[in-house]
């Protein structure tokens, strides 16, 4: 008979979490893993088969706890009456920033980075899917509550895409942002994407170059 697995709670995934930040993926066992989170190495066994699945729930524990954060903010600020912008750049900014700081404070960023790509690339695309969707309702919401005029040329789902690629973007540029400034830098892009940096010189239409 298979033994009946235990969902992990909040806090044992923040110290799975940290235990990876701490140690990285290489540097930690079973045996370490169970040790920092103050389980038996057996009892560790009922929530996690092996150290993999535990790195998955920490990485997809993390993501889905950025996204929550940065929604329930960005819900807040709505609540108060920000303005479109203000409401964006801190949804966007809570979704990545808090992940990056997180990484940016551990020996272990380049492996961990990696590691997660490479084990946790189903859970990565999922939750990008998640906040672009979550994002693509937020734009549509702050349209139809007269908040931001969309011109029409792009949709709400196209803007959501570009808002959250541009978040992506700032996390992951070279040379990283310093950590002070990546708020401004999400802000900055938001404000690209929402409402341009330029204009067309006549045609309110791109002029295509021909492929060569």
């Amino acid at each position: 008979m298979a033994k009946k697995m235990i969902t992990p709670g909040h806090d044992l995934l923040l110290r799975v979490n940290q235990a990876f930040l701490d140690h990285g993926y290489a540097g930690l066992s079973m045996v370490g893993l169970a040790r920092i989170c103050g389980f038996t190495q057996r009892a560790l066994y009922y929530y996690f088969s092996n150290k993999e699945e535990a790195f998955r729930a920490a990485v997809q524990f993390r993501n889905e706890q950025a996204i929550a954060t940065a929604i329930a903010a960005g819900t807040a600020l709505r609540q108060e009456g920000a303005s479109a912008l203000d409401i964006v750049a801190c949804v966007v900014d809570l979704r990545y920033s808090e992940t990056r700081q997180m990484l940016t404070q551990s020996p272990h960023t380049i492996e961990l980075t990696a590691e997660a790509f490479r084990r946790c690339r189903d859970i990565v695309v999922r939750t990008s899917a998640d906040f672009q969707t979550a994002l693509e309702k937020l734009v549509a919401d702050l349209q139809s509550q007269h908040r931001l005029e969309l011109t029409g040329r792009f949709t709400a789902a196209e803007i959501a895409q570009a808002l959250a690629d541009g978040g992506r973007a700032v996390s992951q540029a070279i040379p990283l942002t310093d950590a002070n400034d990546c708020s401004a830098r999400y802000r900055q892009t938001c404000e690209f994407v929402l409402y341009g940096c330029a204009a067309y010189p006549s045609s309110t239409e791109p002029v295509m170059s021909a492929a060569r």
